[in-house]
């Protein structure tokens, strides 16, 4: 809260230096300098108060930069808005010329995120003196706890100090054998202090729920922080309500996905708006490379038409330009190689993850087509009809399918022309790290993961990250 107060002072103190100072036009009002920044001292209070509201003060949002900042956007230009409605309704002026509130706002965002970004440079730098670290006592023998002690080892990176590890077995910390572990919590409570210990994280339940009880009681009388992560841990980060059930009974309801409700009316009028919008402005470039395929192959279509799985286990087709021979067209790898005489390439094909450098089945312009994603173009008709979506996981195959668990979660909402994925990889990372990439999106969807994933998509296609 201080660095955002000090941040917002410097920006209307800029502001006003910018237009007053170094500008020599003549400016409108005579506001005095100490005048106009009583009056925003004033008001930053509400600013500040304005900022909390908004959760720019919650540790939730400490990891969540796109959406920190999307916020502290929405938050100064709100702030902004109600300065000068102050000086309307008071028939006074504040700001001495009309370009002091742009310069101020445009200030403001950017010392307002310059502040926060080197918070997290400091803080993370401090980690290395043991300045910050936060000491966790880790609860279960269960491939969670496992995760958490491989991803919390360096405290130096993690923030975070293992200082015991309760019931694990030796395959969890036999990489650290540096770790404390302890048969029972009333070991580690014995042998470690109190004060040793800043947040427990219990990962599985036990049989005895007076055991339970004890950890979250010991936890609740000496102040110290308590996270379960349940066994099911995919099923509980979608959208989670807390209600009561008949009046009296306390439930968890848990959604399958965040994407209800007028999330879905805003998700449909994005790609209604920004699909139909780059479908008109791509349509002559789409006309070109229609072309450009006949002239290089004039025996098959233009477009490959792919039958693919959507919400709710339904089938569309997908288009695509026809990047491959139209020799092999429509066959399955294996029936393409076997065709040409080489079956051998089957096996390297399958263990790549479906990838196979200089595929002869491609043609020369379909390389180009795919290094360059422009293959992908003829998917905006499937967004405007309303197929599938801008953003959302890949849209499956069969094959691919049947290979996934958790099918069925996937398919709760419309496939998407990127998604997170897209943007973390493509290729480069494996099947599985994909669907669970997809699994995050659909339980976690907000209108500004979108926007993000977009807005990274872009840098990702003109980078060329991860093409094929």
């Amino acid at each position: 809260m201080v660095g955002d107060f000090v941040a917002l002072v410097a920006a209307f103190s800029g502001g006003y230096i910018l237009r007053v100072s170094i500008d020599h036009r003549p400016i409108a009002y005579s506001v005095h300098a100490s005048t106009y920044l009583e009056i925003f001292l004033l008001l930053l209070p509400f600013w500040i108060l304005l900022f909390a509201l908004l959760g720019l003060y919650s540790s939730s949002i400490y990891e969540k930069r796109f959406t920190e900042a999307s916020r502290l956007f929405i938050g100064s230009f709100i702030g902004l808005l109600s300065v000068t409605s102050l000086a309307y309704f008071e028939r006074r002026a504040i700001f001495p010329a009309h370009l002091v509130p742009v310069y101020a706002f445009i200030l403001a965002f950017i010392f307002l995120l310059i502040f926060r970004n080197s918070a997290r440079a400091i803080r993370v730098k401090l980690f290395d003196y043991g300045i910050g670290i936060t000491n966790i006592l880790i609860v279960g023998n269960t491939r969670i706890a496992r995760e958490l002690v491989e991803s919390l080892a360096n405290y130096r990176v993690s923030g975070y100090r293992i200082v015991g590890v309760v019931g694990a077995k030796e395959h969890t910390t036999r990489n650290y054998p540096h770790l404390a572990v302890f048969k029972t919590f009333q070991d580690a409570v014995a042998k470690l202090k109190v004060d040793d210990i800043h947040s427990i994280v219990q990962t599985e339940l036990y049989a005895s729920g007076e055991s339970n009880n004890e950890i979250l009681e010991f936890a609740q009388a000496n102040h110290i922080a308590y996270r379960f992560i349940p066994g099911n841990s995919e099923l509980f980060v979608g959208n989670i309500e807390v209600e009561l059930f008949r009046s009296s009974v306390p439930v968890i309801a848990v959604h399958q996905t965040a994407l209800i409700g007028w999330g879905r009316i805003v998700k449909r009028l994005t790609d209604l708006i920004l699909g139909g919008l780059i479908f008109i402005i791509t349509s002559p470039f789409m006309l070109l490379i229609a072309i450009a395929i006949k002239l290089f192959d004039f025996r098959g279509p233009v477009l490959h038409k792919d039958i693919r799985f959507t919400r709710f286990g339904g089938t569309i087709q997908v288009y695509k330009f026809r990047s491959m021979k139209q020799t092999y067209s429509g066959l399955t790898p294996e029936e393409a190689f076997t065709k040409m005489g080489k079956p051998e390439l089957t096996k390297p094909y399958r263990e790549n993850g479906d990838f196979l450098l200089n595929d002869p089945r491609i043609s020369r312009i379909g390389r180009f087509l795919r290094r360059t994603s422009l293959d992908e173009l003829p998917q905006f008709i499937n967004i405007v009809k309303g197929d599938i979506s801008l953003v959302g996981p890949r849209a499956l195959q069969t094959a691919e399918l049947e290979k996934h668990a958790n099918k069925d979660l996937i398919l709760s909402v419309k496939s998407g022309l990127t998604g997170l994925a897209q943007i973390s990889g493509r290729k480069e990372i494996s099947f599985e790290e994909r669907r669970k990439l997809d699994l995050y999106y659909v339980q976690n969807w907000s209108f500004w993961m979108d926007m993000m994933i977009i807005i990274k998509t872009i840098r990702v296609v003109f980078s060329r990250a991860g093409a094929r």
